[in-house]
C-alpha cells in the first residue's frame, strides 16, 4: 500500500461522520454508503483539511486501483522508495531521510553558504533548525488554523456562528471558538476541534 493510500482522512455524509482512517479504507466505506446516502458525501485530508475527490466508479478493486495509480502520479510517494534506492548500500554515511530539492539563491548567498563549516547543506540545515526553534510554534499554529478553516468552509459554512467561529479561529481565541461551534452537529464540532487543536498554541 502506498503512503497515499495510507493517508489519514475522514469522510462525512452531510454533517455525520461515516468513516475515519486510511484513505483506501475510507474510500471503500464511502462507496458502501453511496447508494443510500442521505446527504452529500465528502472526504477530508486530516493533515490539511482539504477535500479529497474520490472516483467511486466500478468495483472496489477499481476504486483502490485508481487511488494507487493516483499516488504513483504524485498523490503520494511510492512505498519503500527510499529503501529500494538504498538496497545493497555499502559502507558510507546513511541517508538519514535526506530529501534533495532545488533551492534558488543569489550568488552572494551561495558564496556565504560555501564558506560555512560543513558546506552549504549543513549551513542551511542549521539555519532552518534555528528558525524553527525561534518560531515559537507560530508556523504550526498557522497551519492548524488553515486546515481547520478549509474543513469549516467546505462543510460548516451554512451553520450558525460560522463567521464568528472563523474570526475567533484566526484571532487565536480558543474560548470564543469553542463557544461559537458549541451548537454545531456533534461530528462537525468534534472534527473542527480536532483539526484546530494546535491553532491556539502561540497564544498560550
Amino acid at each position: 500500500m502506498t503512503d497515499f493510500l495510507s493517508k489519514p482522512c475522514t469522510a462525512f455524509c452531510g454533517v455525520r461522520q461515516i468513516a475515519r482512517g486510511a484513505l483506501a479504507e475510507v474510500a471503500l466505506a464511502v462507496k458502501a454508503h453511496e447508494a443510500g446516502a442521505g446527504g452529500s458525501l465528502v472526504t477530508f485530508d486530516d493533515a490539511t483539511g482539504a477535500v479529497i475527490d474520490l472516483d467511486l466508479r466500478g468495483s472496489t478493486t477499481d476504486v483502490v486501483a485508481r487511488l494507487a495509480e493516483r499516488g504513483r502520479q504524485g498523490g503520494g510517494p511510492e512505498p519503500h522508495a527510499e529503501a529500494r534506492g538504498t538496497a545493497g548500500r555499502g559502507r558510507g554515511r546513511p541517508k538519514l531521510g535526506v530529501v534533495a530539492r532545488e533551492v534558488t539563491l543569489l550568488p552572494r548567498h551561495w558564496e556565504w553558504l560555501a564558506a560555512q563549516p560543513g558546506g552549504a547543506s549543513q549551513a542551511l540545515r542549521r539555519l532552518v533548525d534555528l528558525a524553527r526553534h525561534a518560531d515559537g510554534g507560530r508556523t504550526g499554529a498557522r497551519m492548524e488554523r488553515e486546515r481547520a478553516y478549509r474543513f469549516m468552509a467546505a462543510l460548516a459554512g451554512d451553520l450558525p456562528g460560522f463567521e464568528e467561529a472563523v474570526r475567533a479561529l484566526f484571532a487565536g481565541d480558543e474560548a470564543a471558538f469553542a463557544a461559537r461551534i458549541a451548537m454545531w452537529p456533534g461530528d462537525v464540532k468534534a472534527y473542527a476541534s480536532r483539526l484546530a487543536k494546535g491553532a491556539f498554541a502561540e497564544k498560550q
